[in-house]
C-alpha cells in the first residue's frame, strides 16, 4: 500500500498533468505554444471556443431523423413483401397488406370495432421498429418496409397458435363452428404440429347460457374480447365482460343479468371460434352442407343485407352481409330469426273452394292451371265493377307489385288498392323499425307510378263489413289487424281469390288460393325506408306448386284475355319499372349481389365476423367504425 492510498481527500483539484489544457491561471503562466493558430492573435478567446485553445463546441446531439417527403402526397407510400403500395394515411398494417394479397392472420382485430391488440399473432416486422409490431394497431408510416413472411415471423404466429391451442378442447367432431371457425384454418397454415402440454387441460364451464339466444363454452374461448366490443360499442349495451386472470379468464355476463339485448346474436357472427353460440341454429347443420346466397331480410323495413344460408329446400338462418348504406356488419335478432316463415306452414298447393273446418281436409287435386280458369271465371263479372278490391302485401318485391298491381288496374279496372301487410311492432335504438313490412316504400312508389291510390286496410274492413265490397284479389294475404276477424268477414265475400306464401285463417277463406314464392325462391328487389333499392338472388327452386305472385298475375293475365309475356322477374323490371320514377336509375342486373367469389365455386356460408371463406378475407370493409 502506498503512502497515497492511506491519505484523505482534502477537496483540493489534483494538478493536472503537463501539458493538459486547464482554466486555472495557473495554466496561462509560461511560454506560448510553439504551434499557435494561423491569423492575429487576440488577447481574449472567442466568444464562440470552447476553451483557450479556441476549438469549437461540439454539435449538438442528434435528433430524430427528418419524416421522408411523401412520395404521393395525400397518401403514405411503403413495402410490403418488396411490393409498394399506396394507401390513405391512417391505414393499418393489416387492412394495407391485403391490398397486395399479403395475409397478416388475426383473431382479435375487427375492421368496425375498436383495436385490442390482444392476440398478438399479427406480429410482424417492420423498419422503423426494432421489435415485432402488432399490425392491428400500427398504421403505415411513409417509406416504411414490413415483411410478413420471416422465419421470425412466422415462429412467432406457430408460438402463439400453439399458446391458445394448450387448454383449447379437441370439440371439433361436435362444434358446431367447425367449418368455419379461424382456429381450424389457422391451425393448418401457422401451426400444424401436436401439441406439447403435458397434463390436463384447464376445465371451464362448457355451456354456460348467457341469455336467452346465446350460449357460451368457455373452454372453446381464446379472449379475443370482440364479443365484449360488440355490446359495448354497436349494440351500446355493455352486458359481456372478462372476469378472472390468467388461464382461468373468462367471458361472462355481469352478476345478476342476462344477455339479452336484440344484437346479442352478432356475438356469434364475430366470435372467431366456437365459443358463442346460436340457440336457434345449434346443432341444426354442418356448416360445409350449407350454400350461401344473398339475400335481404324481410323482418322489417329497414331491409338490412343479409346471406341466407339453406341446404335442400329449407333455410336455416339469416347472417349479416356487408352494406355501408343499410346495416354495416351487424343485424338485429329479431331480424334473423324471421327467417322460420320460409319453412313453415306453408301454402304449396292450389286450392278452389273454401276449407270450412282445419285445413287437415281433404281437398281435391287441383292443378295450377285449373286453379287460374278458377279465378279468372270468378273475377271476370267483377271487372271494371266497384264491388271487386284488391288488397296489396309490402312483404311482396317490387316484381311481385308491378306485376300484380299492373294486372289490377289494366285487367281489374280498379283504380285503388288497399295496403295490408304485418302489424307493427316495436323498435329499437338502432336498425330495427316498427314497421314490420320490408317493402311499404316499394308499395307506395310503384302504386303513384301506375296512378293508384292507396287506402287504409280499416278502409278495406269497414268497406267489407257495409257490404260494398263483394269480391277481393289480395297479392299476399297478410292483415296489420285481427287475422281471425278479417277472416270471418272474407267468408262472406262471394269472390277471395288469394296469393299466399304461407296457410293462415284468412287462406282457409279464399274461394281460390294461389300458392306464392318466398323471396329466397324467386329473385327480385325491395326498396327499404331509406329509399335504398336492394336486389335479392334466388336460393333454390320453389316448393310444390308455389310459383311467384308475379307468374300467377301474369297467367290471370292471360287467361282474362290480356298480354303479359313476362318469363322471369327480370323480365317484369324491364317492361314495368319505366312506369316509376324512382326506379329510373337503378339497374337490375349490375346491383346484383354477386354470388360467388370465382366461377365455378361455391363459398361456404359463415366466416368469423360473418362472411362466407371466399368474402371473410378480402370483403371487408375499408372503413372502420359503427
Amino acid at each position: 500500500m502506498s503512502d497515497n492510498d492511506t491519505k484523505k481527500p482534502t477537496g483540493d483539484a489534483q494538478t493536472p498533468p503537463k501539458g493538459a489544457p486547464t482554466d486555472t491561471p495557473a495554466a496561462k503562466i509560461g511560454p506560448e505554444p510553439s504551434n499557435p493558430p494561423a491569423g492575429a492573435k487576440l488577447d481574449t478567446p472567442p466568444a464562440a471556443a470552447s476553451g483557450p485553445t479556441g476549438t469549437p463546441k461540439p454539435p449538438p446531439p442528434a435528433g430524430p431523423p427528418p419524416k421522408p417527403a411523401p412520395k404521393n402526397p395525400g397518401f403514405v407510400t411503403f413495402t410490403v413483401d418488396g411490393r409498394e403500395v399506396v394507401v390513405k394515411p391512417g391505414t393499418n398494417m393489416i387492412e394495407a397488406a391485403k391490398l397486395v394479397g399479403s395475409e397478416i392472420p388475426y383473431y382479435c382485430y375487427h375492421p368496425r370495432l375498436s383495436i385490442a391488440a390482444n392476440c398478438r399473432i399479427c406480429l410482424i416486422e417492420a423498419s422503423n421498429a426494432p421489435k415485432l409490431v402488432p399490425a392491428c394497431q400500427t398504421p403505415i408510416a411513409e417509406g416504411v418496409v414490413i415483411k410478413t413472411t420471416t422465419p421470425k415471423v412466422k415462429e412467432q404466429q406457430r408460438s402463439v397458435m400453439e399458446f391458445l391451442l394448450l387448454n383449447h378442447p379437441v370439440d371439433c367432431s361436435i362444434c358446431d363452428q367447425a367449418g368455419e371457425c379461424k382456429l381450424q384454418d389457422y391451425y393448418m397454415k401457422y401451426d400444424y404440429r401436436p401439441s406439447r402440454l403435458e397434463g390436463g387441460k384447464t376445465l371451464k364451464n362448457k355451456r354456460k347460457v348467457l341469455g336467452p339466444r346465446v350460449v357460451l363454452d368457455q373452454e372453446r374461448c381464446i379472449m379475443c374480447t370482440r364479443c365484449v366490443r360488440v355490446m359495448n360499442e354497436v349494440a351500446q349495451e355493455p352486458q359481456l365482460g372478462v372476469f378472472g386472470r390468467g388461464s382461468h379468464e373468462r367471458i361472462d355476463v355481469f352478476p345478476g343479468s342476462e344477455l339479452d339485448s336484440n344484437y346479442s346474436l352478432n356475438t356469434v357472427d364475430v366470435c372467431p371460434v366456437g365459443a358463442l353460440l346460436s340457440r336457434d341454429f345449434r346443432f341444426k347443420a354442418r356448416a360445409w352442407f350449407l350454400s350461401a346466397t344473398p339475400s335481404v331480410c324481410t323482418g322489417c323495413s329497414r331491409g338490412c343485407s343479409t346471406y341466407a344460408d339453406w341446404m335442400s329446400q329449407d333455410t336455416y338462418r339469416y347472417r349479416p352481409r356487408e352494406n355501408e348504406a343499410v346495416n354495416k356488419s351487424w343485424m338485429c335478432d329479431q331480424g334473423r330469426l324471421s327467417y322460420k316463415y320460409l319453412n313453415l306452414e306453408r301454402a304449396l298447393r292450389p286450392q278452389v273452394g273454401r276449407r270450412a273446418g282445419s285445413a287437415s281436409e281433404a281437398e281435391p287435386v287441383v292443378t295450377r292451371k285449373e286453379a287460374v280458369q278458377a279465378a279468372a271465371k270468378a273475377l271476370k263479372p267483377l271487372v271494371g265493377t266497384a264491388q271487386l278490391a284488391v288488397l296489396a302485401s309490402p312483404v311482396a318485391s317490387n316484381e311481385d307489385l308491378l306485376a300484380g298491381l299492373t294486372f289490377a288496374k289494366a285487367t281489374l279496372g280498379v283504380s285503388s288498392v288497399y295496403v295490408g301487410g304485418r302489424p307493427q311492432g316495436a323498435a329499437d335504438h338502432y336498425l330495427m323499425t316498427a314497421d314490420k313490412n320490408p317493402n311499404r316504400k316499394g308499395l307506395e312508389l310503384i302504386a303513384q307510378g301506375l296512378g293508384l291510390k292507396l287506402e287504409s286496410f280499416d278502409a278495406l274492413s269497414t268497406a267489407m263489413g257495409a257490404g260494398k265490397v263483394k269480391a277481393l284479389y289480395a297479392i299476399g294475404t297478410e292483415v296489420p289487424g285481427d287475422a281471425a276477424a278479417f277472416a270471418q268477414a272474407a267468408g262472406r265475400l262471394d269472390v277471395f281469390v288469394a296469393q299466399s306464401f304461407n296457410e293462415s285463417p284468412v287462406t282457409a277463406q279464399a274461394t281460390v288460393l294461389l300458392p306464392a314464392s318466398v323471396h329466397v325462391e324467386d329473385e327480385g328487389s325491395f326498396v327499404n325506408l331509406d329509399g335504398v333499392i336492394q336486389r335479392f338472388r334466388k336460393a333454390y327452386p320453389p316448393k310444390g306448386d308455389v310459383v311467384p305472385h308475379w307468374r300467377w298475375a301474369a297467367e290471370l293475365t292471360r287467361e282474362l284475355g290480356g298480354e303479359a309475356a313476362w318469363a322471369s322477374a327480370r323480365d317484369v323490371w324491364r317492361e314495368l319499372a319505366g312506369k316509376v320514377a324512382a326506379f329510373a336509375e337503378f339497374n337490375w342486373d349490375k346491383a346484383s349481389p354477386p354470388d360467388r367469389e370465382k366461377p365455378g365455386i361455391n363459398p361456404l356460408p359463415a366466416g368469423a365476423d360473418g362472411r362466407p371463406p371466399g368474402y371473410r378475407e378480402f370483403g371487408t370493409p375499408r372503413v372502420r367504425g359503427i
